[in-house]
């Protein structure tokens, strides 16, 4: 007897020794854990842009969706819903519910599998944000040792914070805040007590209680956490009978719920450089955007491309049946037939149409759109294509195109600071210029208008009306090259390529950019930087404004001049299809070499427009394709649903003192100032013998 109690009392020992052992050790890896993740809680969060009206634009996020809320700013019916369902007795114990565990072991015991859970809400934290999801007895044991650990470093209040911000409510939505904002689109304190109660009940299967997905599952297990809370007596009798009955709307929305991507992406691609984690760092951005003003550009810039669109089709199908009908005929003079030339399997003089590839190149077309209000820079609307989802790249800040026409009212403006006035004559005559270049090659350069002609002596007035190559030319001629170029840098902070071929706008811009230097015109000579947002506050809660940038280019009785001039381009010049009635409006079109690119840029009185049209592979759009044709209509529409939303905007230009109105011929009226006073009548060139070219 006494050698089988010694032998037991050391199979005990023994087996207590190795249990200890093993206890010993699982205690040894938890305590070699770091709680700091936890402890000091710095999770990645959703950045928010709202528009000036406090509307939101878009969440941008890397990763989980979230958005932070303090524990002081959560309601109290949410925490009584999430202890009630998933702790009730969390504020009294101390990380482990040990009554909660037996019982757990008792019916796992009886039932020979896991029929109840028993962790706290600490032990949940410390599972999804310390270890892994395996249910192991090795995670388990590290669980439990780690709750522990957690309670005696942080208070219950901070342990319900980071629970009710970490924890996955289904739906991408990672914290209840983004959950309430999401799934009700209301912020926490406007929760009804069923939201609350749906809320509450979704940690423990997100998925299969997911609102929009599942809505009956999760209204029933909301119902389950009423229950809870009216049997504890967190609830009156009233209250629930009244939640029980409520019917939650619940919205399925995107994550991002992106109302501008391409403004969007231009604002956080603007502020990554001063803020590195823009898309992760939980910013509240307040931009500049108006969300009702971004809606009518994007629909302008839809509406315009789909008419240009079946403008290219249509042309290029009809040239393709007119080369076709030349041809046959031509083979019918011959006494031949298409059969016959492609038998004799001569096809490659005998066009046929590639529908495939003619439908490719079709895609290729694409178009832009920036709106901003001149005095301030602000940045009102902007979209870089016509459709986010097969293009993400920002036509209107990321691509660089050739301006053409519409960088003319600029020389004219640097003419006019020089003295020049909308009255002086210039000379719209050939000339051709000889140059070599670096490699010694020499080269012919013979400018032409659109138009093909000369017309003699004109005003700058009408030179930019009619939009005269030749005519701007040269005036660059009559400045001098240095001169302007030392006019126009005063202009912006860019410098110009240092090139003649700038009268013809050879140099490439982006839209944004382009921007820009049109504030010198619209905002009456003082130049402002494109302005994203006014304010963009941090996850702490700091506040940082972003103050207007200007530098003053020129007077405002100068730019008069420019904009007085630009109305006439609208009003009976190439950008007439810009006009809208009721409105004044100052604009300029421009058309690059080989209809490659379409602009049209113009201002009313309280906003700056710009719109761009052209092929992503920078290949011809069509022959006779311009910015008077392609882009202006685009203008034009914009305006009228931006006067039908908002018609107490301004609808006149004022002019500023210092500008004079004078009688130049019967019937004849002209502006000037101190600066550019009335030119003295000048005398035409005479004709050179070579047929009206001047040779330089």
């Amino acid at each position: 007897m006494k050698k089988f109690l010694y032998w037991s009392g050391g199979v005990v020992l023994v087996v207590g020794l190795a249990v200890a052992g093993v206890l010993g050790y699982y205690v040894m890896t938890a305590l070699q854990r770091d709680t700091d993740p936890l402890v000091y809680y710095n999770p990645t969060l959703t950045t928010q842009i709202f528009d000036r009206n406090g509307d939101l634009v878009a969440n941008m996020f890397e990763g989980e969706h979230r958005l932070y809320v303090p524990f002081e700013q959560i309601p109290s019916r949410i925490v009584e819903a999430i202890v009630a369902i998933e702790d009730t007795s969390f504020f009294e114990h101390e990380g482990l519910n040990y009554e909660a565990i037996f019982r757990a072991a008792y019916r796992v015991a009886m039932a020979g599998r896991a029929v109840e859970g028993a962790s706290t809400i600490t032990q949940q934290l410390v599972k999804n944000l310390l270890l892994s999801r395996e249910k192991t007895l090795d995670r388990k044991i590290q669980e439990a040792i780690l709750a522990l650990r957690v309670e005696r470093k942080l208070s219950k209040e901070e342990i319900l914070e980071r629970y009710l911000n970490a924890i996955y409510f289904g739906h991408g939505y990672y914290g209840i805040r983004t959950a309430a904002e999401g799934y009700f689109r209301k912020s926490l304190e406007d929760l009804t007590l069923k939201e609350s109660a749906l809320l509450a009940g979704l940690p423990r299967a997100p998925s299969f209680y997911d609102p929009p997905r599942h809505r009956k599952m999760a209204l029933t297990r909301a119902n389950l956490v009423l229950d809870r809370m009216y049997t504890l007596g967190w609830i009156s009798s009233t209250e629930y009978r009244e939640a029980l009955l409520e019917e939650p709307v619940v919205y399925d929305d995107s994550l991002t719920r992106n109302r501008a991507p391409y403004a969007v992406d231009h604002i956080a691609n603007t502020l990554r450089a001063e803020f590195p984690d823009i898309r992760r760092g939980g910013y509240r951005i307040d931009s500049t955007l108006d969300l009702e003003i971004q809606a009518i550009a994007e629909e302008a810039l839809r509406s315009g491309y789909e008419t240009n669109l079946q403008r290219v089709e249509t042309f290029h199908r009809e040239e393709h049946r007119k080369l076709k009908r030349e041809i046959d005929e031509a083979l019918a003079q011959e006494g031949l037939s298409a059969a016959t030339l492609l038998a004799e399997q001569n096809i490659s003089v005998y066009p046929h149409f590639d529908e495939e590839a003619f439908q490719r190149q079709l895609e290729q077309l694409n178009g832009a759109i920036v709106t901003l209000d001149p005095a301030s820079g602000d940045l009102l609307a902007l979209s870089g294509g016509v459709d986010y989802r097969k293009s993400q790249f920002n036509r209107a800040s990321q691509s660089r195109r050739q301006v053409g026409s519409t960088f003319k009212p600029f020389i004219y403006q640097a003419a006019f600071d020089l003295g020049y006035s909308p009255a002086s004559e210039i000379a719209d005559i050939s000339r051709t210029y000889r140059f070599t270049d670096e490699e010694e090659q020499e080269h012919v350069w013979r400018p032409t208008n659109y138009e093909d002609n000369f017309l003699g002596l004109m005003t700058a007035r009408e030179a930019v009306v009619v939009s005269r190559n030749l005519a701007t030319i040269n005036l660059i001629g009559s400045i001098g090259l240095r001169t302007l170029f030392d006019q126009l840098n005063s202009y912006s902070e860019t410098p110009l390529p240092y090139d003649m071929a700038v009268a013809l706008g050879a140099h490439s811009m982006s839209l944004v950019e382009f921007s820009e230097y049109m504030t010198v015109l619209s905002n009456y000579g003082t130049r402002v930087t494109p302005r994203v947002a006014s304010a963009l506050t941090d996850r702490f809660g700091n506040r940082i404004e972003f103050d207007i940038q200007e530098h003053n280019a020129t007077r405002p009785e100068q730019a008069y001049l420019s904009i007085d001039v630009l109305k006439d381009a609208v009003n009976r010049g190439t950008g007439r299809r810009a006009r809208v009635p009721g409105i004044e409006i100052a604009g300029k079109t421009g058309t690059t070499n080989e209809n490659r690119d379409t602009w049209f840029a113009g201002f009313t009185p309280t906003t700056q427009t710009v719109v761009w049209f052209g092929n992503d592979d920078n290949t011809r759009i069509m022959r006779h394709a311009t910015g008077g044709g392609f882009s202006a209509p685009v203008f034009s529409q914009f305006y009228r649903q931006l006067l039908e939303q908002r018609p107490e905007l301004r609808r006149r230009f004022h002019r500023p003192d210092g500008v004079r109105e004078i009688t130049i011929a019967p019937g004849v009226k002209e502006i000037f100032t101190d600066t550019s006073r009335p030119p003295r009548r000048q005398s035409a060139p005479s004709a050179p013998e070579n047929g009206g070219e001047l040779l330089f």
